[in-house]
């Protein structure tokens, strides 16, 4: 087993809170998770997961939906699919 250091993260407040309820109910701390997280930096030698700036369609419905419009509201998956 490998050494072990501490370290200190600066994160915001209401993200962890929430992040850390997810993770309990998948059986796991932030410090387990973290380490699964920097684990798969190392076995992909960079981030484990893609990373890419919207385009231009993309950022004008997120601004869009950040107001409030063009938003549509389900109760589930099936009233999803009749939307398509």
């Amino acid at each position: 087993m490998s050494a072990k250091i501490h370290t200190t993260l600066r994160v915001d407040k209401k993200n962890y809170e929430e992040a850390k309820e997810i993770l309990n109910r998948l059986g796991l701390n932030v410090s387990q998770a973290f380490n699964i997280f920097i684990a798969m930096v190392k076995e992909h030698r960079g981030l484990p997961f893609e990373l890419k700036l919207p385009n231009e369609k993309t950022r004008k419905v997120i601004k869009e939906a950040r107001k409030g419009k063009n938003l549509i509201e389900v109760k589930n998956i099936r009233e999803l699919e009749k939307t398509i």
